[in-house]
């Protein structure tokens, strides 16, 4: 026993305080006293304003001694295109949704986080929300870190790695010789790029919505989609002439059957990224959803020792969440590889 090393149980007991800590002390935001009548909490609107997507950055809120409510929150652009008029403004001028922003003969309103012109004129809304933003703040970091991965690959020749690129480099050998050859056999090279940027893209974005205020990317279906799409389009696109007979003329199926599975084979190629687009959209968004809701049995029953005791299980699965944000890009990974190589597998191959 005197060889192990518990120093991870410091960290984890620390954890467990500050989130007890946390959760006990809540209830005094649970409810407010404004003109003497208690104001009550909606978990349901709590959980949903973390979920959803925005049009400013909401850090925090609390309200002062005379009732009045103060609002931490970073504007956003907000870029429309109506009427083929382009109005550019910044997300603070609607108030929270109080106050309507006119430019021209065109006013726009905040109706329930979606924005819409006054008069019924169509409106194509480009604005970087709290996902978009986060989204480009991801791109950064991944350009930031494998830029610096890349310049300890040619500063350290022939050496073993050092700093960060120690600690990236076995993933993308694990990504390489786990995931992509086993998928794709002698035509992973060629697609180890996208794999690894689909990889990497995904946990990034992932963990940074388990961050404090953080946005919620890849609980949102839009984006699982578009991945799920760009899988689509470089698995077809890079179909072999064995693929799409397998889907128009399966061989060894007779034809008169060939009516019945070539529409079933036709709708497998659009399964498959559905699948994809909901398996990811629906785990990261139940694991935020089962976090918030233990949360907010703090502020629903306004105990310091139901808070205390949702701490307890807010931390582990929190840790949990952790591993769910790797787990769930290896699967996204993995399929998409395994996607790619039934549409590239030459008659001759056996994976």
């Amino acid at each position: 026993m005197k060889n192990l090393n518990f120093s991870w149980l410091r960290y984890f007991v620390c954890g467990l305080l500050v989130a007890g800590l946390f959760t006990a002390v809540s209830p005094a935001y649970a409810s407010e006293e404004k003109g003497g009548n208690e104001l009550g909490f909606n978990p349901t609107e709590m959980i949903l304003h973390h979920v959803l997507d925005d049009y400013s950055w909401h850090i925090a809120d609390w309200k002062d001694e005379t009732g009045h409510e103060h609002v931490v929150s970073i504007p956003l652009p907000v870029i429309l295109f109506t009427d083929g008029n382009l109005d550019v403004f910044m997300s603070s001028a609607f108030h929270h949704g109080e106050h309507t922003v006119v430019k021209g003969d065109r006013e726009y309103k905040l109706d329930h986080g979606h924005i819409e012109e006054v008069n019924g004129k169509k409106v194509w809304d480009f604005s970087f929300t709290k996902n978009v933003t986060s989204m480009f703040l991801s791109v950064v970091l991944l350009f930031v870190i494998f830029f610096a991965v890349l310049k300890g690959y040619r500063n350290r020749k022939g050496q073993s790695p050092k700093g960060i690129q120690s600690f990236f480099e076995p993933i993308i050998i694990f990504i390489r010789d786990e995931v992509a050859k086993p998928t794709l056999g002698n035509r992973s090279e060629k697609f180890l790029p996208y794999l690894l940027c689909v990889f990497f893209f995904i946990w990034f974005n992932n963990v940074l919505g388990l961050f404090p205020a953080a946005a919620n990317l890849s609980g949102n279906i839009a984006f699982t989609m578009t991945l799920a799409v760009f899988t689509l389009i470089v698995t077809n696109v890079n179909g072999n002439k064995h693929y799409w007979q397998h889907i128009f003329a399966t061989p060894g199926v007779p034809k008169p059957l060939l009516i019945i599975m070539a529409p079933v084979e036709i709708m497998g190629i659009f399964t498959k990224p559905i699948a994809l687009m909901l398996r990811l959209f629906a785990n990261i968004t139940a694991g935020h959803i089962s976090i918030l809701s233990f949360i907010t049995l703090t502020f629903i029953l306004k105990s310091a020792l139901i808070g205390f005791a949702a701490g307890l299980l807010i931390v582990p699965l929190y840790f949990l969440e952790l591993f769910v944000a790797l787990l769930q890009a290896y699967i996204f990974t993995i399929l998409t590889g395994l996607y790619i190589g039934m549409a590239t597998e030459e008659h001759g191959d056996h994976h």
